[in-house]
């Protein structure tokens, strides 16, 4: 999602109707208020956590939220869905419907999930420039062995897209388990990628995306606010 950033002058003359000239003179007479101080720039850049007031009305008095959720399996990652529970009808916060996911899970997957209103720090987050890190514990149907660590770490050929997948780190837990590190995040990139050795998934769980590692008090269902570190990128 991308973030709300937009001129002054037309972020008043859309709130409020006013022409862009007539919004020029309100600024010029010193009645317009951006964080507390008063605001003469027409070319000023204000974004979606700026307070505005004009004449002392607010205009807008957001503050960014960031959430991480424990998703259950059987759980959609989305906001509105006619035949599932989705992450949002889980979460108890009044401006839950102002938040957006930040890298879905499928419905048959658990762990981690990010929302959040602030679209840049979500872009930043998932931007493969960036290389975050996503952790997932894997449970297999069949036996792993050393062969899936060297060709995920060269990375798996999907025929339907033409393309190789970024080199993944794999450790092995034991003979059905699996830690995988993804730095992408495409359509059910780990079943396919064990899909190559005919190998089903019959578990998957998130345990972390970059720094943020899913809070161990939090159980399936439950959420909480991040810390200032966690948020930090």
């Amino acid at each position: 999602m991308q973030s709300k950033r937009a001129r002054l002058d037309r972020f008043i003359s859309v709130k409020t109707g006013i022409n862009r000239k007539n919004v020029r003179l309100l600024l010029a007479k010193g009645l317009v208020e951006v964080d507390g101080d008063i605001a003469r720039n027409i070319d000023q850049i204000i974004d979606e956590f700026s307070d505005v007031s004009l004449e002392g009305e607010v205009l807008q008095s957001n503050s960014p939220s960031y959430v991480m959720l424990h998703k259950p399996v059987g759980v959609v990652s989305a906001t509105v869905d006619d035949k599932h529970k989705t992450v949002i009808d889980l979460l108890t916060d009044k401006s839950k419907h102002d938040l957006h996911i930040v890298g879905r899970l499928d419905l048959n997957t658990s762990g981690l999930l990010l929302l959040t209103n602030d679209g840049r720090w979500s872009k930043k987050l998932m931007s493969p420039h960036h290389k975050v890190g996503k952790l997932y514990r894997v449970t297999l149907q069949n036996p792993i062995d050393d062969s899936y660590v060297k060709a995920f770490a060269e990375g798996i050929y999907f025929e339907f897209e033409d393309i190789i997948t970024k080199p993944a780190q794999l450790a092995l837990v034991d003979s059905h388990t699996a830690l995988v590190t993804l730095v992408e995040g495409r359509y059910h990139q780990i079943k396919r990628m064990f899909g190559r050795f005919r190998n089903p998934v019959i578990g998957l769980h998130r345990i972390s995306v970059g720094k943020i590692l899913l809070d161990s008090q939090l159980t399936p269902g439950m959420s909480r606010s991040l810390t200032a570190q966690e948020i930090s990128l």
